[in-house]
């Protein structure tokens, strides 16, 4: 199993920046993909970028261009900086891990983007 667990979140103007952290409780090279998901208020869960074992990414529209998604393979930790924070924005921020034993998920934090 896996243990995935965020930290980051919190509250910030529009057009500001945060960097949420997601560390995994084992190595990350033997997860196939992480990723991050959101889920606003009264919406359903949506992804927001992924990355692959190997490095390669994606994104939602729309964040792209906006949000990086990125990997610290020594501290079993992917990230997910954010700049020109949108009010759209605010949501629940969840962590997850896809293995061959199984997909994780993290308990999540908070973002929220005053305009």
């Amino acid at each position: 199993q896996v243990q995935v667990v965020e930290s980051g979140g919190g509250l910030v103007q529009a057009g500001g920046s945060l960097r949420l952290s997601c560390a995994a409780s084992r190595t990350i090279f033997s997860i196939d993909v992480m990723a991050w998901y959101r889920q606003a208020p009264g919406k359903q869960r949506e992804l927001v970028a992924t990355i692959t074992s190997p490095g390669r990414t994606n994104y939602a529209d729309s964040v792209k261009g906006r949000f990086t998604i990125s990997r610290d393979n020594a501290k079993n930790t992917v990230y997910l900086q954010m700049n020109s924070l949108k009010p759209e924005d605010t949501a629940v921020y969840y962590c997850n891990a896809r293995a061959l034993d199984g997909v994780f998920w993290g308990q999540g934090t908070q973002v929220i983007v005053s305009s």
